[in-house]
């Protein structure tokens, strides 16, 4: 079993996105911290924004942000978001007739089982699950940590001195 790469992209974009809360970025940034095409990423974060994953907005001052809702989203929402028609086996696509021990196939319910178990596991972890080690996240990413800025204020010298 194999998720998609598009699927496997758009986990990889909320991932970093919540590894980077607060903060623009954008699809050339992302995609060199991963090591993908840009091209790539450029659908499926238009998909992520169709459905309100991501704020994405356009123009000099525009790019992605993390919104803070997807946090709570599980793995298991995202994959059937990004994958509708995600079967181990075309038997499972709910189509009968397609295979010819379709009507006395015990593989059926053990694969049926099986792919419960996985969005079950998958639907235990939400976004914000998989991302709260940003700390370790940032440095693999690329993301430059948040840093307090340096005040500009002068500071008084003491009297006489």
């Amino acid at each position: 079993m194999q998720l998609t790469q598009y699927t496997d992209y758009s986990l990889r974009v909320l991932l970093y996105l919540s590894a980077n809360p607060g903060r623009r970025s954008n699809i050339s940034e992302i995609a060199r911290s991963y090591g993908i095409s840009k091209n790539h990423l450029m659908k499926v974060v238009q998909n992520l924004a169709a459905k309100g994953l991501v704020h994405s907005i356009r123009g000099r001052q525009g790019g992605l942000y993390h919104n803070e809702a997807t946090d709570k989203i599980t793995l298991g929402e995202v994959v059937r978001m990004c994958e509708p028609d995600f079967y181990l086996v075309e038997c499972l696509d709910g189509v009968p007739g397609k295979c010819p021990i379709d009507s006395a196939c015990y593989l059926k319910g053990v694969l049926s089982n099986a792919m419960k178990k996985f969005m079950e596991e998958l639907d235990s972890y939400t976004i914000g699950e998989v991302s709260k080690n940003h700390v370790q996240l940032q440095p693999l990413l690329n993301i430059k940590p948040d840093v307090p800025k340096r005040s500009t204020a002068l500071k008084s010298l003491p009297a006489g001195g």
